[in-house]
């Protein structure tokens, strides 16, 4: 058996764990540079003129009468918070699968059917005492079937958040409750479809042909209807593959024209997505920048461009990368526009191991493996960019994202842990 737990909100709970005044209350999220609503909880979903995706400067009104609190993204305590999530689980299940920042798939055979409810009520207990994050259980024999239960556990009061697909009844009960659209793994054209067919819900989905599925969803859409039926063909993925591309595109808390910030800030994004990179001992081949302006701007002169250069021998070393990435910079950079955003993509991820060498260059190690290495164990121990290179510059201040409403970083900063009055 397979168990599915989901936070529930989790980015808006996450902000809520650490101010208890706002339980009960409206909770939204803002993205990057608090551009739009991108994550809310359920007494914000209720409010039904909020609408999600929606740019902050045409909802503010609404946000403000319906007194919804409004945050700043915050990836680094969400981030933590998901890996105490995780941690927690461990401690149920040997192996487990982090599917996303706040769910994962846990593998729970071996375990007696009469005594699976109860266990999913101690996952969630245990998740909710020890981070104040609540989470929604499904207990199934395949992934497919895990998250539909997990489904059923949330929406339907008399589950209390666990639901568990322990029979053929229960089965075909969760089957025909959920309806095509909802179905992990169906996405809007193939629910579309399916509807002009006849086809509403999951359980009318297990009864059409094998064959129209294998042809007109292929084995994605196979893989789905014999995971309904209770064929386990996902299987459990505990050792993420490395990644194929590493990348990062943010837009500046401020239009930047003069290629000296913008310089910076691409030093910047090579050292972050290069340390992911090393992080997977893996090299890149190819290395892309771009930078656009403000398209949503009326009174900017409009420009984008971009550039690939192949990189003379596949490598991680944060120096080269940002060497390469400054060259190609110049190469796109026009004076005279205000630039509002600047992208940086790796691609062509080789293992380091397997780097070649060609006729004019040969590989080797990195020119400075122990300057690295002691880049790395700094940022890993005292935090991001705690140690960077010189080219980054000292003026992040002036060009990073706007965070006006974000919250203390908890659990991750020393000064600021939250502070309780005794009074």
């Amino acid at each position: 058996m397979i168990a599915l737990v989901d936070c529930n909100s989790f980015y808006a709970c996450c902000e809520q764990v650490f101010r208890p005044d706002l339980l009960g209350k409206p909770v939204v999220v803002l993205s990057n540079n608090d551009g739009c609503v991108i994550a809310a909880n359920k007494e914000a979903k209720a409010l039904t003129d909020i609408p999600m995706f929606e740019p902050v400067f045409k909802i503010k009104d609404q946000l403000l009468a319906h007194k919804v609190n409004f945050f700043s993204s915050n990836y680094t305590l969400y981030g933590e918070m998901s890996q105490r999530v995780m941690n927690i689980l461990g401690t149920f299940s040997p192996n487990v699968e982090v599917y996303s920042i706040d769910e994962a798939f846990a593998d729970l055979s071996g375990m007696k059917k009469a005594s699976l409810n109860k266990y999913g009520h101690e996952i969630k207990d245990t998740i909710f005492k020890n981070t104040g994050l609540p989470v929604g259980v499904g207990i199934a024999p395949t992934k497919g079937l895990a998250k539909l239960a997990n489904k059923m556990a949330k929406k339907i009061v008399e589950n209390n958040h666990v639901f568990v697909i322990d029979s053929e009844e229960k089965r075909i009960e969760a089957l025909r409750w959920c309806k095509i659209g909802d179905v992990w793994g169906i996405g809007r054209k193939h629910a579309e479809r399916l509807k002009n067919i006849g086809v509403f819900n999951a359980f009318q989905f297990t009864e059409t042909p094998l064959q129209w599925v294998r042809k007109e969803m292929t084995v994605v859409g196979e893989r789905t209807w014999r995971e309904l039926k209770g064929e386990l063909c996902n299987e459990f993925v505990t050792q993420p593959p490395p990644k194929k591309g590493i990348g990062t595109a943010k837009s500046f808390g401020i239009k930047l024209p003069d290629l000296e910030r913008i310089e910076e800030a691409c030093a910047y994004y090579i050292s972050e997505v290069s340390e992911v990179l090393r992080a997977q001992k893996s090299c890149a081949t190819y290395l892309q920048v771009f930078v656009i302006t403000n398209y949503h701007s009326n009174v900017d002169e409009q420009y984008s461009n971009s550039r690939t250069v192949t990189l003379e021998i596949p490598t991680n070393d944060t120096f080269k990368l940002i060497s390469a990435a400054r060259k190609a910079l110049v190469e796109i950079y026009k004076p005279g526009y205000r630039y509002k955003k600047l992208g940086v993509n790796l691609t062509g991820i080789i293992p380091q191991d397997y780097v070649q060498g060609n006729l004019f260059h040969q590989p080797s190690k990195l020119n400075h493996p122990k300057l690295i290495e002691t880049f790395d164990a700094i940022n890993r121990k005292f935090g991001k960019a705690t140690i960077s290179s010189g080219l980054v510059g000292t003026r992040l201040h002036e060009w990073e994202l706007i965070k006006k409403e974000r919250s203390p970083r908890y659990t991750t900063q020393w000064g600021e842990l939250l502070s309780i009055n005794s009074k």
